[in-house]
Order: structure tokens, then C-alpha cells, then sequence
């Protein structure tokens, strides 16, 4: 029997790159509100309940209402794509590649949080540098970042595609986060096993799809005699076994004249770069911001999940 699948919040961004991600399948069946009857509570909260999972793509304070809303059904399980549970110890984190252990908690899970785009790339960098000892508990990590407009949602894109709106965006590239108080610094602190909050500074480039997060590190601010290799050879062997986060070889990196953010836009897998000259190493994670940075990975969790 398929499984039955309700995406709450299926017109948004997120939620139509998912719905398009399953139109071909025939092992889930989709719930789905008439577009013109999205604002009825009572049918929402009954596809809510009569789903296998759930899938959450609403801002926080609607995710929470949603969660309330199965409260005492046991049966459905919910993948949500908001920061309202990324850092909740109740919820296991839908970034599978994290740890050897991470696919195992999403399968077994009823709660799982997705991970936001730029936490995605910016843990996959740090983490298996953490877990391994390398980069110390208290190190001032710094995180820049771009992303394609797509990840502001449909209020940013209408700014960056319609000429015609009084809000439109004409900037090639801007800079945001000003306060460094971005949503996403919690998760990157927890999930990245971090003591102090990092300095994180993202911006938005005139491109649709596509990411780039950089990780610079000193190498002599580090654990033990680090080189450019040995932190390459760290996140190889982290990521080996596996296809969905690939370490690309140092003789690839060091002939690279440029890195293209756009490169990925359509795919579901994150590339990981070491560039480095002397005592200072540029940790790169390169993805497409709705693939492995949203909707992929909601995907891929739900698979996880189905295959339990």
C-alpha cells in the first residue's frame, strides 16, 4: 500500500520543489488541500491526521500549530522544514551524512527536523573536524556564505524577477544578517559542536539556485600539525560509504580558477573543498540551496523514514 504523504504548505517554495519531486512516484500517495480551501483549518487538521507523514512547510509559529494539531495521534510522523525543532533534542536533525549514526535516528524517528540550507553546508564542513578533535572546542569560526534568491522564498523572488514592484531588488549581490543574529546560528553552534556561536555573515546573489559555504581556518590555531592534506584527509574519511556529500580530491581543487555557486543547481549531492596556501586552509561546501539545502533532503528523509 503507498504511503500517504500531506505537504502542509505545498504552494510555498519548498513545498511545490517537493510536490514536483514526487509526481512521478507511484509508492506515496499525496494528500493535498484544493488550492482555494488552504486557509480551512478542519480540512487541513484532517490531512494532517490521516497522513503516513507530514511534511512541514510553513514559517515556525505555523509548524508548531501543526504539531499541536496531531497532538495525541501516534501515527503520523512529521518531517518539518522550519527552525522551529532544528536544535530540539526531541527531534532528530534530517542532515543524514552527519554522523555514521544520523540515517538510523531519521529512520526511526516520528520527529524529524530539516536542516536549514546554510547550516547543511557549514556543519558538513565543521562537524567531522569536531567530532575528530582538530578544530577545538572554542575556536572563533567564522562562516560567509551566498545563496541563490530562491531561499528568500516567493517574497524574494517576486523582489528579484519583477521590475514592476515598488520592493523590487536590483543588486547583483547584497549582504544580510547585519545584527549576526541570523535564525540559523543556533543550529550551526549545536549541530556543529560548537561552545561559542560562530560569526556568520550570508548574502544573496542574482542567481536562482546554487550555494557556496566557506569555513576559513588557520592551521596553526588548530589541534596537532595540520596541513591542507590532513584536514582533506579528515572529511574523506568522514564521508566515505556514502554518495549524497563528496570530498573533492585536493589535485581538483588546487586547478580551480574559480568556484561557480550556480554549478549543482539541480542536484541533490554537496561537493566539499579544501583550498589552503601556507597556515591558513578555505573550507568550501558547494550545493544547490533547494536541493541538498531543502526540498532534497526532505525528500531523502522521508525515504529514510518510509524504509524504517
Amino acid at each position: 500500500m503507498a504511503a500517504k504523504i500531506f505537504i502542509d504548505g505545498e504552494h510555498g517554495t519548498t513545498g511545490l520543489q517537493i510536490r514536483s519531486r514526487m509526481e512521478s512516484r507511484r509508492d506515496v500517495e499525496m494528500l493535498s488541500i484544493p488550492h482555494e480551501e488552504r486557509r480551512n483549518a478542519a480540512m487541513r487538521e484532517d490531512m494532517l491526521n490521516s497522513a503516513d507523514i507530514a511534511i512541514l512547510c510553513l514559517p515556525d509559529d505555523a509548524s508548531r500549530e501543526a504539531v499541536a494539531m496531531l497532538s495525541g495521534n501516534n501515527k503520523v510522523r512529521v518531517i518539518d522544514t522550519s527552525t522551529a525543532y532544528r536544535t530540539d533534542p526531541d527531534w532528530a536533525y534530517g542532515f543524514a551524512e552527519m554522523d555514521k549514526a544520523q540515517a538510523g535516528r531519521i529512520r526511526a524517528a516520528r520527529h524529524v527536523a530539516n536542516p536549514g540550507c546554510y547550516p547543511t553546508g557549514a556543519i558538513g564542513l565543521i562537524r567531522p573536524l569536531r567530532a575528530a578533535g582538530i578544530v577545538p572546542d572554542s575556536y572563533p569560526v567564522t562562516i560567509n556564505a551566498v545563496s541563490g534568491y530562491t531561499g528568500g522564498g516567493k517574497t524574494m523572488i517576486a523582489q528579484m524577477e519583477d521590475a514592476s514592484r515598488d520592493d523590487h531588488i536590483d543588486a547583483p549581490y547584497f549582504l544580510y544578517g547585519l545584527s549576526l543574529k541570523h535564525k540559523h546560528v543556533p543550529e550551526m553552534t549545536t549541530h556543529g559542536l560548537l561552545s561559542r556561536p560562530p560569526i556568520f555573515s550570508p548574502s544573496v546573489g542574482r542567481f536562482a539556485q546554487g550555494m557556496l559555504v566557506q569555513v576559513p581556518l588557520y592551521l596553526e590555531d588548530l589541534e596537532g600539525d595540520q596541513t591542507a592534506e590532513s584536514i582533506h584527509a579528515t572529511l574523506a574519511e568522514y564521508y566515505a560509504g556514502q554518495d549524497i556529500v563528496q570530498v573533492a580530491p585536493l589535485e581538483t581543487s588546487a586547478a580551480l580558477p574559480r568556484l561557480n555557486a550556480e554549478e549543482l543547481a539541480g542536484q541533490d549531492i554537496m561537493r566539499l573543498y579544501v583550498f589552503g596556501s601556507g597556515s591558513q586552509v578555505n573550507l568550501v561546501a558547494q550545493f544547490d540551496n533547494l536541493g541538498k539545502g531543502a526540498s532534497g533532503a526532505a525528500v531523502q528523509n522521508m525515504d529514510l523514514m518510509l524504509s524504517a
